[in-house]
């Protein structure tokens, strides 16, 4: 529990951690965004305590950390004290959940703002699927930049378009079967003081994958669609197909309307009835070891019933949770099981 005023610096911590992790962080900012102004660089490092297959840790420990210094091309990362291959090599000792104010409106934001979210939960389960999402991308901006030309060379089209075909099909199946498996996770914990939502992946790229037709044929498919497509998407100067289009669509099971829809505290209990489950379902997969969950002014709007229901579950996961609040009093259920932390000024202090 961290306690303090507004501004005192509370989801700063949150934000650190978060940064232990692949991608960007709570706030989907780059880590270079949070180099102080006037300051160099900026660096966050922790120990964890918990079992990786294959890394040996010091005392029982891992030692991780993650940097940035002006200039430099991406964040260094470090487990150990040696340089880690990639950022990616984060997600095999530390995976994490978070909940923020600012995904609120995640139901009635735009679709990227839901993929990024079903992102964050595949990352939980598949750490390497950060890095296929980006090398997609990076791929479809670089047929994007060929097509701008008046007369494209169409053997690199081809093998940019090779390229983006084979890392669509597997963003998209592992998206597919993420959402597959937490069905199945919610579906084993409804009725309880959450809404229970109903999830699917709305999208044309997406359907072809949950046809059960192989792998190959639908990697062929898209490949044929963007070299069909290719005149057009130069004309709207942007590819108008693939998994970058789909959205997770989420819905009131009981009341049987969009989340959108919803009344403000239902969307957020269905945001955290999605967050629990997941959480319960990393934990099974990762042989008992829970996620990490950061959950920032999580329990300001709940009513005491969800309130003290929010707080049994994650006693009941046994997993590290962080939870941020401006009144001590929002806690007392929790308490006598928690460690309680005053922040001030940038500073922290036991409460």
């Amino acid at each position: 529990m961290l306690t303090g005023a507004n501004g005192a610096g509370k989801t700063n911590l949150l934000e650190a951690i978060s940064y232990l992790t692949p991608g960007r962080g709570l706030r989907g900012a780059p880590l270079d965004s949070t180099v102080r102004i006037g300051a160099e660089a900026c660096a966050i490092a922790a120990t964890v305590d918990r079992p990786v297959p294959g890394l040996d840790g010091h005392d029982g420990g891992i030692d991780i950390g993650t940097g940035y210094r002006r200039g430099e091309t991406g964040r260094a990362v470090r487990i150990n004290h040696e340089p880690a291959p990639s950022v990616g090599a984060l997600g095999e000792i530390v995976r994490a959940l978070w909940l923020i104010p600012a995904m609120d409106g995640l139901f009635t934001g735009p679709a990227s703002d839901r993929r990024r979210f079903l992102d964050r939960l595949v990352l939980t389960l598949d750490p390497g699927h950060a890095g296929r999402v980006a090398d997609f991308e990076k791929a479809m901006r670089q047929r994007n930049r060929l097509l701008e030309a008046p007369r494209p060379d169409a053997r690199w089209l081809d093998g940019v378009e090779q390229s983006m075909a084979e890392l669509a099909v597997a963003v998209g199946t592992a998206r597919v079967e993420a959402v597959a498996r937490l069905t199945a996770a919610l579906d084993a914990r409804a009725g309880g003081v959450f809404p229970d939502p109903d999830i699917a992946i709305a999208g044309d790229f997406e359907a072809g994958l949950g046809t059960g037709r192989p792998s190959v044929e639908v990697e062929e498919d898209y490949r044929n669609d963007l070299r069909g497509a290719r005149s057009r998407d130069a004309a709207a100067g942007r590819t108008l197909s693939g998994p970058h289009r789909g959205d997770l669509t989420v819905r009131h099971r009981a009341r049987g309307v969009p989340a959108a829809l919803a009344s403000t505290g239902e969307q957020k209990g269905l945001l955290i009835a999605l967050i629990l489950a997941h959480a319960r379902l990393v934990t099974d997969a990762s042989g008992g070891i829970a996620p990490l969950l950061l959950l920032d002014e999580v329990a300001a709007h709940l009513d005491d019933m969800r309130r003290a229901a929010l707080f049994a579950e994650i006693l009941a996961l046994g997993a590290q949770a962080w939870m941020t609040g401006t009144d001590r009093a929002l806690f007392t259920d929790i308490a006598a099981d928690a460690q309680c932390f005053e922040v001030a000024d940038g500073t922290v202090a036991d409460a």
